[in-house]
């Protein structure tokens, strides 16, 4: 799939000239926004004033026009009829006078108010309205301002009260006259500006157009306002009408209302806020025809400008391509240039005559170990895939360090590093034939390719070479023990090919890790075992699930009269295919993955359910179950057995704990304390193997135990080697000083036994006695040999071996 490009991206000449071009429109743009934001500035800045002195103009205008109407409301005051009609109270020409003069000077609506300001005569449909109005005007009339702006019959009027002398005031006359309609006109012609009138009948009420100047829209919008009796101390008020923004002044006609409530009439001083901020068209055009000139200037000097840039690259990407080529012999063109492209062809040319020497380290380096010196994998993989084609008999060694991480964590990286170095030295010593190699394939592996007749003889180089770490290695101050997995494979004899060789030879080296028995020679069924360990975790839960696995019983006897007082109690695995599954290939695994907790926990979960099936002293036997490393590390562990005996209805004191000294040793601190909370519980706690390790007095001081168990390596052979049963002899009497019983495994023998009981050992377990047995069997074998001594003196020690 071809990705498209852009075509500003195929080319720096393109680049150069839209970069150009982009720079002066972004100029030019950021000029056009300065400008209009100065002017939108000056703009908001001056029409308030300008508002201000349209406010002026129209109380100008209202005020002249009021000067007339009260000059002709005057006049019908000053009439000699209308006065002797008003002084004989003559209704009828009183309300004649008022409609006729009335309609010459423009009035719709006339009253005489008497000097009570009591209507006397009107022409009005509504003589209250005029009345109110009149009471209004009272205080403002007397002080000689006549006039004022008020809703007559729902509309805006002008209304004027003069007083009639004769010469005492005698009366009132109130005229008013509809605001002139073409008073928006008048304003707009002399000052440009908009004028809205709108009044409403209720201060709740909605604002109804009186009189407009605008156009629909605009009129419509300002109408739609809700104009609180804040907007009348604003210099300008925003409004968004008909799309656009207007600046409105608010004045308020006729008498102020009530203290904080709106007034009923407002005059709406406007103009265009857009239109003020608007560029003027001449200035428009300018700016265009400036900025297409621009982009002609810019776009010729950008087209010369790129072809001087890319015309140089051009010819320095050819060269590139015949470098790529391998042609380091045609020297760069353009290093008299004194520029930056100049200086970018003499970085080539000196890259041209560095290369063939870079190619050399680059393959060193990719066929090298930088710290050792010594081959890679890579290296040996090639070298073992030479040999096998040259068809010669070889063998791949395959060693990993034990305990390397630990020489890091302890000593430093440093220190590690001189010791990888040292032994690939020590290996390098061991090649006596052309063609072989040491490398070294990953942090602590290392391979050894072997030119050799036959197995045996580079099963015995591995051995060799095993030997040789028994020689610490000194690194500076330091001396470390170093030991190694070595897996041995050979070809033709284990593999057909290179890949197949090195697999085989890894597979022998994790065998021999895992054995620690020295070096291992590949075998077929390696793989096997490698193979069924991928299901094995899985079988292990179906056995659980299905009822596969049986508990077997082995006896315990005490020495002095040979009666039974317990049994070590061991897992067995009854595969439905396999049949019965040894613990050796089951246990390991188990306690590798963690799954040993779930077989720990089983077999307490048996033990308890077997208790009182084990015959008639079955109430008071101690049963005891063996505790590994994982098990010591779940806090979890006393609930679990605590809600078991719960269960079961088994006291803590029927049971006893076998601990290994490598169990407590992954984390002392945690086991400790696991080991003490069972103690507080009524558990019985046992050492098992006892001897083998090496801090065994350390922890029978530190441990709350109640016996010990002797390994049956010591046992075993006690009758034939003096030292064992020296051993057998001073563990007993130490034990016994220290108020703990002795059980002795792996009892074989009836002379076994007698030196055993001659020693004063307590307890005994073996073939001698009894081989490991079902449980039903065990039963009856109790009852046989029924366990009658006091409680405390009994156990079953349940173990997962």
């Amino acid at each position: 799939m071809t990705l498209r490009v852009p075509f500003w991206e195929r080319s720096i000449g393109v680049r150069i000239i839209v970069l150009f071009l982009g720079m002066l429109l972004a100029v030019q743009l950021a000029s056009f926004t300065a400008l209009q934001a100065s002017l939108s500035q000056h703009a908001h800045r001056v029409l308030p004033n300008q508002l201000r002195e349209g406010e002026r103009l129209l109380q100008s205008l209202l005020e002249r026009k009021a000067g007339a109407l009260v000059d002709g409301a005057r006049l019908l005051a000053a009439d000699y009829g209308f006065r002797e009609a008003v002084s004989s109270n003559d209704a009828d020409t009183i309300v004649s006078v008022l409609a006729n003069h009335g309609a010459r000077i423009g009035a719709t609506e006339a009253a005489l108010l008497g000097t009570d300001f009591a209507l006397r005569a009107s022409t009005a449909a509504h003589p209250n309205e005029l009345v109110a109005v009149a009471h209004q005007l009272r205080d403002s009339a007397i002080a000689g301002q006549p006039s004022t702006i008020a809703l007559v019959a729902g509309t805006p009027h002008q209304a004027v009260l003069v007083p009639v002398r004769a010469p005492l005031v005698v009366g009132w006359v109130l005229m008013a006259f509809p605001v002139d309609p073409h008073l928006g006109d008048d304003m707009r012609d002399l000052s440009g500006l908009g004028l809205t009138l709108v009044s409403r009948r209720s201060p709740d009420g909605p604002w109804r157009l009186s009189l407009t100047s605008l156009d629909a829209g605009r009129s419509a919008g300002l109408v739609g306002e809700k104009w609180p009796a804040s907007a009348i101390d604003q210099p300008m008020t925003s409004v968004m009408a008909a799309g656009e923004e207007l600046g409105v002044r608010v004045m308020p006609l006729g008498r102020p209302p009530a203290h904080g409530a709106a007034p009923d009439i407002l005059a709406l001083v406007s103009l265009s806020v857009d239109d003020a901020v608007r560029l003027p068209r001449d200035l428009q055009l300018a700016l265009i025809g400036i900025t297409l000139l621009a982009i002609g200037v810019f776009a010729v000097g950008s087209v010369f400008t790129a072809r001087r840039v890319t015309t140089p690259l051009r010819a320095l990407a050819a060269a590139a391509e015949r470098l790529g080529a391998g042609d380091f012999e045609t020297p760069m063109r353009g290093q008299r240039r004194h520029d930056e492209v100049g200086e970018l062809s003499q970085a080539f040319e000196r890259m041209r005559t560095r290369v063939a020497e870079n190619q050399a380290q680059i393959l060193r380096l990719a066929y090298w170990d930088s710290l050792t010196g010594l081959p890679n994998r890579a290296r040996f993989r090639e070298a073992v895939n030479d040999a096998i084609a040259e068809r010669s008999t070889i063998a791949v060694v395959m060693l990993d360090l034990n305990r390397f991480k630990h020489v890091n964590d302890v000593l430093g990286y440093r220190i590690g590093d001189l010791l990888l170095i040292q032994v690939g030295q020590r290996l390098a010593s061991h090649l006596v034939r052309e063609g072989e190699l040491v490398a070294r394939l990953s942090g602590d592996e290392f391979g050894i390719l072997l030119r050799v007749p036959h197995a045996a003889l580079a099963l015995s180089i591995a051995e060799r070479i095993e030997r040789a770490f028994d020689e610490p290695l000194a690194l500076e101050e330091h001396r470390v023990d170093m030991r190694a997995a070595i897996g041995v494979a050979c070809w033709p004899q284990h593999a057909d090919d290179g890949d197949a060789l090195l697999n085989r030879a890894e597979l022998a080296m994790y065998a021999a890790k895992r054995r620690s028995s020295g070096p291992v020679l590949y075998a077929p069924s390696i793989d096997v075992a490698s193979a069924q360990t991928l299901t094995l975790l899985t079988e292990l839960r179906e056995a659980v699930e299905r009822g596969e696995l049986r508990l077997y019983l082995q006896p315990k006897l005490a020495l002095d009269d040979g009666r039974v007082i317990g049994a070590e109690a061991l897992v067995r695995w009854q595969h439905r295919e396999r049949g019965l599954v040894p613990p050796g290939e089951f246990i390991p695994f188990a306690e590798q993955t963690g799954f040993i907790r779930v077989l720990t926990l089983w077999v307490f979960e048996e033990a308890a359910r077997h208790h009182r099936r084990l015959g008639a002293g079955a109430a008071e036997l101690v049963l005891s179950v063996n505790l590994s490393t994982r098990d010591l590390l779940d806090p979890e562990l006393p609930l679990k057995f605590a809600a078991v005996l719960a269960r079961h209805r088994v006291p803590a004191e029927a049971f006893c704990f076998e601990i290994t000294e490598s169990a407590i040793m992954d984390d002392p601190a945690r086991a400790l304390a696991i080991l003490d909370r069972l103690s507080e519980m009524g558990f019985q706690l046992s050492i098992d193997d006892f001897g083998t390790g090496y801090s065994s007095l350390a922890y029978l001081k530190r441990l709350p135990v109640d016996e010990i168990k002797i390994d049956q390596s010591f046992v075993r052979s006690m009758q034939s080697e003096r030292d064992d049963a020296t051993i057998v002899r001073s563990t007993i009497d130490l034990a016994h000083n220290l108020g703990l019983q002795v059980v002795a495994e792996g009892v074989e023998s009836a002379e076994v036994w007698n030196m055993l009981r001659e020693l004063g050992c307590d307890q005994a377990q073996g073939y001698h006695m009894g081989r490991p047995m079902p449980v039903d069997e065990f039963a009856r074998f109790v009852e046989r040999k029924p366990a009658s001594l006091p409680a405390g003196a009994r156990a079953v020690a349940l173990t997962l071996h």
